[in-house]
């Protein structure tokens, strides 16, 4: 079997604890029989939900913005983004509206329609994207998305595209199957504010002991340029290790219905994103577990 590593911890891809990620390609034309999956399984994976040649031009806009920022070692290429000699990942959050090709993928009107058809009505993305590159040895610690962006409407969804061919050992996105389903996680953790309550995001960077908590197994899967996998603010999920010399690429937009509420934080032409934080004021999530029972 496959040895994957979540947040460093190793798994055996089809062992009892990492399962495969399951395709709703079968029902992609059926609004309801989507919805009801969403309720069921916690998220949505579509193949080719974006057009590919799309995806692959804004891979080659992004590409070329990080070549000229020194970031691509020389021998990289469009395929095989290889991360120069001590470089780091990078956070490009904002609106990126230098990167139009970007933005014909995240905000094309293939993508606000499918979203509409699925809330049930004209529905509009936050301003804010969450485009990044994972370097090598990157990952991201299992969390719930409301803490991060809980001032709106809790119907809002992201959607996770990796702009490039992406397996596993690259990081990819993992989710925690049925933890969408947690009421009491949902209630305490779910109900954190990362600004209000000066309080790191992430629940945990064990991805174990998250299993011997809640039980469930992990999910995730390898992806093409083009597809796409959307979820709920509950759903705790995680990233794979990326164990190579290559960036993952990939950015985490939000979508809702107009008529609700949205965060203030994410919206307009500069949006303000996260207040600043001094270090002597975090609180510990730790402390907050033993606190919430969780």
């Amino acid at each position: 079997m496959t040895k994957i590593s979540i947040c460093g911890s190793e798994f055996e891809m089809g062992g009892p604890q990492l399962t495969e990620l399951r395709s709703s390609n079968d029902i992609i034309g059926d609004t309801e029989a989507l919805r009801e999956r969403m309720r069921e399984d916690g998220y949505i994976l579509i193949r080719g939900f974006h057009d590919r040649e799309k995806v692959l031009r804004a891979r080659a806009q992004i590409w070329d913005k990080m070549n000229a920022m020194g970031k691509l070692d020389s021998s990289a290429t469009l395929d095989n983004a290889v991360i120069a000699n001590g470089g780091k990942g990078l956070m490009f959050g904002g609106t990126n509206e230098d990167l139009p090709a970007f933005l014909d993928v995240v905000n094309a009107p293939e993508t606000m329609d499918f979203f509409s058809r699925f809330l049930g009505g004209p529905s509009l993305t936050l301003d804010y994207k969450w485009l990044r590159a994972v370097g090598n040895g990157g990952f991201t610690g299992a969390h719930y998305d409301i803490v991060y962006m809980g001032r709106g409407t809790k119907n809002l969804y992201t959607l996770w595209t990796p702009f490039g061919d992406t397996p596993v050992e690259m990081g990819t996105l993992a989710v925690l199957l049925g933890s969408h389903r947690l009421d009491k996680l949902k209630a305490t953790y779910g109900e954190m504010d990362v600004d209000r309550d000066h309080m790191e995001g992430w629940l945990s960077r064990d991805p174990q002991e998250l299993l011997e908590k809640f039980g469930g197994r992990w999910a995730t899967t390898d992806f093409r340029a083009g597809d796409a996998i959307f979820f709920g603010m509950y759903l705790l999920h995680s990233s794979t290790e990326n164990r190579t010399n290559n960036y993952r690429i990939s950015c985490d937009t939000r979508y809702q219905l107009a008529s609700e509420p949205v965060d203030e934080r994410w919206i307009g032409r500069k949006p303000k994103g996260h207040e600043p934080q001094k270090s002597e004021e975090r609180v510990s999530i730790e402390d907050a577990r033993k606190q919430w029972g969780v």
